[in-house]
């Protein structure tokens, strides 16, 4: 039992019972490689979401993000993601190294289909096609090479229900705290004022490579 937050679903059998049968398109889509469709998604898209876990198992997902085509695919079974300058907790990289499993999901703005993509991951320094992922000069030292195990584009239903890019559903942003007045709130002790630290993050958004 769930401690009164439902029935836990501890099986697979259990959970397959919740639901109808996969269909044929669903359960043959996946691909073993990137095909000219899939190269075509990865070149088009500026955002990913990356998906990796230690070696404990504690989980983390980290956004990237760069103009269209910043992933440069090598061959139909590698990737190589560049890794830009941000808060240096290296929390992703440092998975990565204990534990190789990746999970990546490509957006394309504008377009509700996504593309999945999983495999094994290392860290890599001097690879050669990180000098193709300069932006304003800047050659970023350090890139995720992911080998691909598993291919497959998503269909829209998710983004259709969240309206993701619809201007409709943008919230007004007066209407919510700035990023520095939510961490003045969360640490009680940080030695500056939410307008200091806003200062601080603006500085840095200033600066991206």
């Amino acid at each position: 039992m769930a401690d009164g937050n439902g029935r836990t679903l501890a099986d697979r059998d259990a959970l397959r019972g919740r639901y109808k049968a996969v269909s044929r398109l669903a359960a043959t889509k996946v691909l073993d490689r990137l095909d000219k469709h899939c190269r075509n998604f990865i070149a088009r898209s500026p955002f990913l979401c990356l998906s990796s876990a230690a070696a404990d198992g504690k989980a983390d997902v980290s956004p990237r993000g760069d103009p269209p085509g910043f992933v440069k695919v090598i061959d139909e079974h590698t990737l190589l993601i560049p890794d830009r300058s941000g808060n240096n907790r290296l929390d992703t990289l440092s998975n990565l190294i204990e534990n190789p499993n990746v999970g990546l999901i490509f957006f394309v703005p504008g377009m509700e289909e996504t593309l999945r993509i999983d495999g094994r991951a290392e860290v890599v320094a001097e690879h050669p096609a990180l000098a193709e992922c300069a932006v304003n000069g800047s050659i970023p030292e350090v890139g995720v090479l992911v080998h691909v195990a598993h291919a497959h584009l998503h269909c829209a239903k998710a983004l259709k229900r969240a309206r993701l890019w619809d201007a409709g559903t943008q919230i007004d942003r007066t209407d919510f705290p700035s990023l520095g007045q939510m961490i003045k709130d969360q640490i009680a002790e940080l030695p500056l004022s939410a307008e200091e630290a806003d200062e601080r993050i603006e500085a840095g958004y200033k600066k991206l490579y």
